[in-house]
Order: C-alpha cells, then sequence, then structure tokens
C-alpha cells in the first residue's frame, strides 16, 4: 500500500461524492420550478443512497469482481457484499476497500447525472427503480468493459489497445446522455415548458461545487498521488474555464446577452467534455476542447429543444452526453488512442445502453407510473408527492 496513494484517493472519494451532494442537486435544483425544487433534492439524495447499497450487494463485483464466474462481459458475483476483501486487500497501490468507495462514487453520481431529464413531472418510485436496475445491467456492465478489464479494454474487442476513457467520457456521460435522452421521449414534454429557472444563483453554486468535485473525479481516476494525477487536474480546470467563456460568448453574439446560467452551464459541458481525455492530453490540447466544447454543447442544446421537440428538461443529453462523446472522440484526434476503439467503443455502449434504457423503461413502467398525473405535475412534485415545500411563494 501507498500512503501518498491512498491518502489523495480518500479526498478523492470525498470530492466525488461532493459532487453529487451537494454539487449536482443545487444545480438541478436552481434550474426548474420553485414547486418542485425540493423533488429534485429529493431524487438526487435517495439515489445516491440507493446506489451506495445495490454498489455494494452487486454493482462491484460486476464491475470489477473478475472471477466467481466472471467474463470479459461482467465480473461474476465473487465479491458480492464485499466478500473477501479486507483491511489488508489491495487494489494497485491502494486498500481494496477504498477503490470500491472511490468507484462507488461514480456509481451514484451517473444514474444521477439522468435526473435532469425527467424533472418536474416523473413518478418517485419510478426514478428509484429504474435508477437501481439501470445501474446494474447497464453502467456496471460498461465499467466492466472497459475499467475492469472486459471486452472493451486492452486485447479485447478492437485489439491490443482497447478503448481509452480517462474518467467516464463513455462510461459515465455518454451512458447517462443516452438514458436521459430515451426517459424523455417516453416521457414527452413538461405542460409548461417556457418557465425560466427559479433560482440561478443556485445553479451557479451547484456549478462550481462540481467544478471543485471534478478534481477529485478527473485527478483522482489517476489512481495514486503523481505528476499525472496533478496534470488531470490542470487540464480539467483549463477546459472548464475555457468552455465557460466560449458559451457566454457564443449567446452574446447570438443573443445580444450573456446569461449567469449559460456561463455556468459552458463550465459542465468542458468538465464533461475533458472528462475521458484528462489523463491523456496537455493544457494546450485542453483550451482547444474546452473552446469547441462550450460552442458544440450549446449547439445540441438547441438541436435537442428545437429542432427534435425533445423535452431533456435540464440538457443531460446535450451537456454530459455531446460532451462525453466529443471528449472521447478527441483522444483519437490527438493521438492517444485509436479511431477504431474509441469509435467502436462508442457504438457499442451507445447500442447497449439505448436497448437496456428503452427495455427497463417499458418493464418498470409496467410496476410503477412513468409520469405523474396532470394535477399533481401542474400543483408541483413538492407538495403532491413529498408533502413540502421550498418556499412560502412558489413560481
Amino acid at each position: 500500500m501507498n500512503g501518498a496513494d491512498t491518502a489523495w484517493i480518500i479526498v478523492a472519494t470525498a470530492l466525488v461524492l461532493f459532487m453529487t451532494l451537494p454539487g449536482l442537486a443545487l444545480f438541478y435544483g436552481g434550474l426548474v420550478r420553485a414547486r418542485n425544487v425540493l423533488s429534485v433534492f429529493m431524487q438526487t439524495y435517495a439515489i445516491a443512497c440507493l446506489m451506495s447499497i445495490l454498489w455494494l450487494v452487486f454493482g462491484y463485483t460486476i464491475a470489477f469482481g473478475n472471477d466467481g464466474g466472471g467474463s470479459s462481459l461482467w465480473g461474476g458475483l465473487g465479491k458480492m457484499f464485499l466478500n473477501g476483501v479486507t483491511t489488508d486487500s489491495l487494489s494497485g497501490t491502494l486498500p481494496e476497500v477504498l477503490f470500491f468507495a472511490f468507484q462507488m462514487t461514480f456509481a451514484i453520481i451517473t444514474p444521477a447525472l439522468i435526473v435532469g431529464a425527467y424533472v418536474e413531472r416523473i413518478g418517485f418510485g419510478f426514478v428509484l427503480l429504474f435508477s437501481g436496475l439501470w445501474m446494474l445491467l447497464c453502467y456496471a456492465p460498461v465499467v466492466h468493459w472497459i475499467w475492469g478489464g472486459g471486452m472493451l479494454a486492452d486485447g479485447g474487442l478492437f485489439g491490443e489497445t482497447g478503448v481509452r476513457d480517462f474518467a467516464g467520457g463513455i462510461v459515465v456521460h455518454e451512458t447517462a446522455g443516452i438514458a436521459a435522452l430515451v426517459i424523455a421521449v417516453f416521457l414527452g414534454p413538461r405542460k409548461n415548458r417556457t418557465t425560466p429557472p427559479h433560482a440561478p444563483w443556485m445553479v451557479m453554486i451547484g456549478a462550481a461545487m462540481l467544478w471543485v468535485g471534478w478534481f477529485g473525479f478527473n485527478g483522482g481516476s489517476q489512481l495514486a498521488a503523481d505528476g499525472g494525477a496533478a496534470m488531470a487536474i490542470t487540464v480539467t480546470h483549463i477546459s472548464a474555464a475555457t468552455a465557460s467563456l466560449t458559451w457566454a460568448l457564443w449567446e452574446r453574439i447570438k443573443y445580444g446577452k450573456a446569461s449567469l446560467v449559460g456561463l455556468v452551464t459552458g463550465t459542465i459541458a468542458g468538465l464533461a467534455s475533458i472528462t475521458p481525455a484528462s489523463g491523456f492530453v496537455g493544457p494546450i490540447e485542453a483550451l482547444a476542447i474546452g473552446a469547441i466544447a462550450g460552442i458544440l454543447c450549446q449547439e445540441a442544446v438547441n438541436v435537442v429543444r428545437n429542432t427534435l421537440k425533445i423535452d431533456d428538461t435540464l440538457d443531460v443529453f446535450a451537456v454530459h452526453g455531446v460532451g462525453g462523446i466529443f471528449g472521447t472522440i478527441m483522444i483519437a484526434a490527438f493521438g492517444q488512442g485509436t479511431w477504431v476503439a474509441q469509435l467502436g467503443g462508442l457504438a457499442v455502449v451507445g447500442v447497449f445502453t439505448l436497448i437496456v434504457t428503452v427495455v427497463l423503461v417499458k418493464v418498470v413502467g409496467l410496476v410503477t407510473p412513468l409520469r405523474v398525473d396532470a394535477e399533481t405535475e401542474v400543483n408541483g412534485l413538492d407538495l403532491s408527492a413529498h408533502g413540502e415545500r421550498a418556499y412560502d411563494w412558489n413560481s
């Protein structure tokens, strides 16, 4: 065990959990109407709790078991409930239980990202049942394929050089983005799509927390306290800053004004785009990725909203999905991976995620309603579903 590596990943684990609680909750909560903010907090918090338990029971062994009947498709069931993992067990230079905890925070935030697509109109029971099954049947297998030595890793389906995905462009952002788009299509649009975010200040605070937490997300994925982790943090910051500015500039050019919500959404676009490449590129490449991401993801928002007429409410696919896909492609463009592996990995995971998500939406919808009734949606989910309200007034 390496003490420095262990200390850094303990910090990184806390930072990644901080991204969901409270970062993502505040970012998404500020974007909805005042009558739905608590429902967003409830969804993200409950997902964090449920994914933690499911990761312990099944998720970790499916992703990283590598025994107990495992294969290139899944890790088997040998490490259910952390079977055989003690304080002395190692994963590289880390205690394995710490590696488990670090990866658990990724399993928490990935289904939590999907929340942004279905806020203000989804049933709470559906959120929990779908999220749990999706994490186990979609996310965990993809983790195994790319990070757990499975079929998309080195020596697998695409030859000696497998898919390069440093911190989750495919594993986290593509899977969450596609799942978000699928659910948005099945749900249909909200009754009222024109109400602006009720608390832009809350959106900014949440985005700032995500930015800070992302240092653990990307820097921690080095799994060591070394120069690679420092570079991953540095390029992450540069990409986020650059994308924030290009998003705001593009808004100013197109609409005459640059908004706070737009500025911080650009931050998330830059963070998502650099994520898969953060262990493979330097500052100049990060500048280029961020500069393009701020404009690319903003245009993707316009396509999804205005051309496709899909109510992906908080732009999960356009920001996270498109950003993650773009960053994954840029790895090959900068010569750090093969085109066959990068594009092939995106295609395999994309088709798999699409199929699993469609099936789960249909199956879970047979058990618990996908969408709340019209009266509940009009009154807001806070009072109707949870019996609470965030404010004495409502929007």
